[in-house]
């Protein structure tokens, strides 16, 4: 029997007769496991929050923190409309939890009231074998059961997998193909009823050591890295807790495409943000390709630190300290000897701190040998003495790193100081042009605001660490990005996601052991998914053409679906090409699910306009977020299409799109690799030779 999914077919095995009866018994089931969710919040919402009586500040933070653990526990139990509870179920041949036969997955665990399982959170330990068992390996369970249902949550048809007796091979397959093809519009789905075994080996890997997902497109490297997060807290919850965990995304169109995913799993209190809003620093400048990425170059980090170091001096004289009537010398000698102890040995700032310490405690030692009983606060009046401070001032002045990246982009001469590994093309690439006159008037790039980043920790260490950062999209990062955001995790563990192939920065880190020691996270392990579950193998093996070009090292990706008519390739002359793009979307709209047009940055914005005159509704992402959710046909530069997927897409001037900067083959490779069921390509200028 079919029944309709969301717009595809789910075949429910069995006689109608007795299908039916079953199928209504299953959604009185979610009916009564939505009652008993319903129940779940409302106790938590007419709980009253215990206030510990007092004004002092132990006592305010345990009640303002009893108050956020309820807000976050009444948000995580909001009943989503249009998320079904459950997804699954196992049938075992004996009780599990509560001597229960059967149990539920789903997203999040429902009790009915009594603490009686109504549905298993798919995070917990019994609900592994709903991934994992076989019928090699059936770790007890009979059947498996997976449901398929409409877009609002409406349970509309089941299919069973035996795991005993003759099984059909392709019949887990199926159901996972209906779950990929039904159509969608708006953000990304979980893929939790659809997450394959060494998908799930990466969720459940443990926190430590840092693991990094080296995906080939439509491997779900995405969809896994949110899950494990999900799994993450659920089994490290108040570890995680303490230092918190951050998403770092490649942009906000692309924080937008995945934002649902953690609260449909019942996550809600995870940072979703880019590394230009993680790093906070305002930028009003642009740099030039070649002193972006040299900027991003591991080897600035060297540079900033000879340039900061460089202010620490010789002294040339030494202190006289006047107590009184008596006077305490410390000799320039000692003075030197304290300094050249010092020097780099600790961070800049302390260090700075530590020089009057050592300057003061020499002094307390003359009084000593004088028969005097100073302590410490005789001590901390001569750190804080006029004499100490002329040193320290002459010596170790204080610095910000605006005044030291200043300097070092506008000065000649003490930019080779500080970079001798660099060649006189290069330093030359890194000079302002026309300099500021301070650096309080300067204005910062993106990329300026990185190395100030860096700066500022070698001065003074940043304090705190994050429990976890996932970092998508990772192949695009600099070095001194990478090190940056290393610094926000020293003591917590990294998921990184991404594909070598698709590094479309100049400034790219490189191999993936090079981008976890610049992370910090040397120990990290490495994993490839390189099944294409969500890209026709069609589509898959035109890209792959792209990648002995663009990443040699890279096995090709297999895809697991062949989908009818996938991909096909228009072309037209230039005076047709604009109607050709037209009318490719329009046939593309007369589908089901989301489509996407994707262009060069510079031509997208005039297709855009050929579309909406031919009476078409779509969406410019970057411009019109919001839309996207509601709009089926979404105007997409290139640069933006990174990370996204959509049912249907319309690639227009492929060769376009290649020019358009230094990586404009791997940039095309993104582009390529963005649809679930059907590519269509349209130029009028000869394709690229390797796709010929």
């Amino acid at each position: 029997m079919d029944l309709l999914r969301g717009g595809t077919q789910l075949t429910i095995r069995g006689s109608s007769t007795m299908v039916e009866p079953e199928l209504a018994a299953e959604r009185a089931y979610l009916s009564q496991a939505r009652t008993a969710l319903r129940g779940m919040y409302a106790e938590v919402v007419d709980r009253e929050v215990q206030v510990i009586g007092g004004e002092d500040n132990d006592e305010r933070f345990t009640n303002e923190a009893n108050q956020r653990a309820k807000q976050m526990r009444t948000h995580a139990l909001l009943d989503l409309p249009d998320v079904p509870l459950f997804f699954g179920r196992l049938d075992y041949e004996y009780g599990t939890i509560e001597d229960l036969d059967q149990i539920y997955i789903g997203r999040r665990h429902v009790h009915d009231g009594t603490g009686v399982p109504l549905v298993i959170d798919w995070r917990a330990p019994v609900s592994v074998p709903f991934y994992r068992a076989t019928q090699s390996d059936r770790r007890r369970v009979l059947m498996r059961r997976r449901y398929g249902f409409s877009d609002h949550a409406e349970l509309t048809g089941f299919e069973d997998e035996p795991l005993t007796g003759v099984v059909e091979p392709d019949q887990a397959d199926a159901f996972l193909r209906a779950e990929i093809e039904r159509p969608r519009t708006g953000p990304m789905r979980d893929i939790v009823a659809t997450i394959q075994p060494e998908q799930d080996d990466l969720v459940r890997a443990p926190l430590q050591p840092s693991v990094c997902v080296q995906g080939a497109p439509g491997t779900g490297k995405t969809a896994v890295g949110l899950h494990r997060v999900a799994y993450l807290l659920y089994t490290e919850r108040d570890r995680l807790g303490r230092g918190g965990v951050v998403i770092v995304g490649p942009n906000r169109s692309f924080l937008s495409y995945i934002r649902k995913v953690l609260p449909a799993l019942g996550e809600v209190d995870v940072r979703q943000i880019t590394i230009d809003e993680l790093l906070t620093r305002p930028t009003a400048a642009t740099d030039e390709p070649g002193a972006e990425a040299l900027k991003g170059d591991a080897r600035m980090s060297a540079v900033l630190r000879r340039a900061l170091w460089s202010y620490v001096g010789t002294p040339t004289e030494g202190v006289l300290y006047r107590k009184g009537s008596r006077r305490y010398r410390v000799h320039d000698y000692e003075v030197v000897d304290i300094v050249s102890d010092l020097r780099e040995s600790t961070r800049y700032a302390p260090g700075r701190n530590a020089l009057a310490q050592r300057i003061a405690h020499v002094v307390l030692v003359r009084m000593e040998e004088r028969a005097e009983s100073p302590d410490d606060r005789v001590q901390n009046a001569v750190a804080r003495s006029k004499p100490v401070k002329d040193v320290l001032d002459a010596v170790w002045p204080r610095v910000v790193p605006e005044q030291i990246l200043h300097r070092l982009l506008s000065d000649a001469d003490f930019l080779a100081a500080a970079a001798p590994d660099l060649t006189d093309a290069e330093r030359t690439a890194l000079l302002w042009a026309k300099p500021p006159r301070s650096w309080k008037s300067a204005k910062w790039s993106f990329a300026d605001t990185v190395l100030l980043d860096e700066l500022e920790d070698l001065i003074e260490r940043r304090t705190g660490s994050l429990g976890h950062l996932v970092l998508d999209e990772a192949q695009d990062l600099s070095a001194m990005q990478l090190r940056a955001l290393g610094r926000r995790c020293r003591t917590g563990s990294a998921t990184v996601l991404g594909d070598l192939a698709q590094a479309t920065t100049p400034w790219a880190a490189g191999p993936w052991d090079r981008v976890l020691g610049h992370l910090g996270k040397n120990d990290g392990v490495v994993a490839e998914l390189d099944r294409g579950f969500r890209v026709p193998a069609q589509i898959i093996n035109f890209a792959a053409k792209l990648l002995p070009e663009i990443a040699p090292t890279l096995g090709t990706p297999s895809g697991v679906r062949t989908v009818a008519d996938a991909l096909s390739i228009v072309t037209a002359d230039a005076s047709t090409f604009a109607g050709q793009v037209v009318a490719e979307c329009r046939a593309a709209l007369a589908g089901e699910g989301s489509v996407a047009l994707i262009a060069a940055d510079d031509q997208i914005g005039g297709l855009r306009d050929a579309v909406v005159a031919a009476g078409l509704e779509t969406a410019m992402l970057g411009e019109t977020e919001d839309e996207i959710d509601t709009v089926r046909l979404v105007c997409v530069p290139a640069t933006l299409a990174k990370g996204l997927e959509f049912d249907a897409v319309v690639v227009a001037e492929p060769a376009h799109i290649v020019a358009a900067e230094p990586r404009g083959l791997h940039r095309l490779y993104v582009v390529l690799t963005r649809a679930v069921s059907r590519l269509q390509i349209v130029h009028s200028e000869p394709l690229p030779d390797a796709l010929v």
